[in-house]
């Protein structure tokens, strides 16, 4: 594998462990209703800010803006890991870190897309991709371990791996950006975006919110609601994670990428949706540590599925450049990210099961979704054979 791509993948992954490192730590430490902030302030930060990072890195080159935004990253989780008690303090370290964050994710796609040709960018992307999925599955994980040895430890922890980071794009990354390279019109873009939402592309984007919108419902409620049925503590909770991730790494890394052909994303979109909506409503039946990892990883286990096959078929179907496509389905992820835990939150401070009704019921309607796309490309298909 490139060099290159190897610290991209590193740097995106530290970036979405950030994500997600404070879920199991802060039910410990604030209300829910100040988590799902938290969390959503972060995204917010993040989807505002990554258009002017990328416009920066036109000018200025893509890896300067990277150890930039890198660096924040690492003061913003330094600051939070000594801030704990001070709630200001924590919503403008957790503004920051998302600030900074979105100097990293937005330009490691710019990278990627400058240093792959039109044949192999699409295995570039993917593995952005699977970064994105990694961070999101260790992310609280690695919180709810080092959590249980102390509430700051994970996000010192954190800042560090931003550090060495920093070091290996220091070191190892050469700048990507020609220097006689022009940026893109920016009309240009804002048709090219116009046009990758047509047609039944605008039903794929989405479904790509909603996978993360699900989640990020889920992890900021789980904990809380965990609490309400059995003991569970912090390492507890980050067991729960770690298990039901290392079960989603492997049916992207094992199933889908081995068995998965083109052609049957939307068998697998359709099987993820089900077994998605399964899991929250067993989990209104957890009793116990054991059954509600069980639960838990049938959602991951869906999870796991609907991902990869939502971004392959975005790749494979849109009608503009795989960058701005990928660009699109980011943002849509940070959609989720930013309304999911403000949806999560705000439904179980109504009533604890509420997130998981409504949530599993919204997986089935999404059923509906996929039905518009298939729809849409037969009618485009029968068009476009008359």
């Amino acid at each position: 594998m490139d060099k290159r791509i190897s610290v991209i993948m590193l740097l995106v992954m530290t970036v979405f462990i950030g994500f997600g490192i404070i879920i199991p730590v802060m039910p410990e430490v604030v209300a829910p209703r100040h988590l799902g902030w938290l969390l959503a302030l972060y995204s917010l930060a993040s989807l505002i800010m990554s258009p002017y990072w990328g416009a920066l890195s036109e000018r200025i080159g893509r890896k300067p803006v990277i150890m930039i935004g890198m660096f924040g990253f690492s003061v913003s989780f330094f600051v939070f890991g000594i801030s704990l008690e001070h709630l200001w303090l924590l919503y403008v370290s957790r503004i920051l870190g998302g600030l900074f964050s979105g100097a990293v994710t937005s330009v490691a796609v710019a990278y990627v897309s400058d240093i792959t040709t039109e044949d192999n960018r699409t295995k570039g992307m993917g593995m952005i991709g699977m970064s994105i999925g990694f961070g999101f599955i260790f992310g609280p994980a690695v919180g709810g371990l080092l959590g249980a040895v102390s509430h700051s430890l994970p996000f010192f922890v954190s800042s560090s791996l931003a550090l060495v980071t920093l070091f290996f794009t220091f070191t190892m990354l050469e700048e990507s950006l020609d220097a006689d390279r022009k940026p893109a019109r920016r009309g240009a873009n804002r048709l090219e975006r116009k046009k990758a939402f047509a047609g039944p592309m605008k039903f794929l984007y989405a479904l790509g919110f909603f996978v993360s919108f699900t989640l990020a419902g889920l992890e900021s409620t789980l904990l809380y609601f965990e609490k309400e049925v059995f003991p569970i503590t912090t390492r507890d909770f980050g067991l729960m994670l770690l298990i039901s991730g290392v079960v989603g790494a492997a049916i992207q890394g094992g199933y889908v990428r081995r068995f998965v052909k083109k052609g049957d994303e939307g068998k697998v979109i359709l099987a993820g949706l089900v077994l998605c909506a399964a899991g929250f409503y067993l989990l209104l039946m957890s009793a116990n540590f054991l059954t509600a990892t069980l639960y838990l990883c049938v959602f991951s286990a869906g999870n796991a599925l609907l991902r990869p096959c939502v971004t392959s078929l975005i790749t494979q179907k849109t009608k503009v450049s795989v960058g701005v496509a990928s660009g699109l389905s980011s943002s849509m992820d940070s959609l989720g990210r930013i309304a999911g835990p403000l949806f999560g939150t705000g439904l179980f401070a109504i009533g604890a099961d509420l997130p998981y009704l409504v949530s599993g019921s919204l997986c089935l309607a999404a059923l509906g979704l996929l039905a518009g796309f298939y729809a849409q490309v037969r009618k485009e298909r029968t068009a476009g054979g008359n």
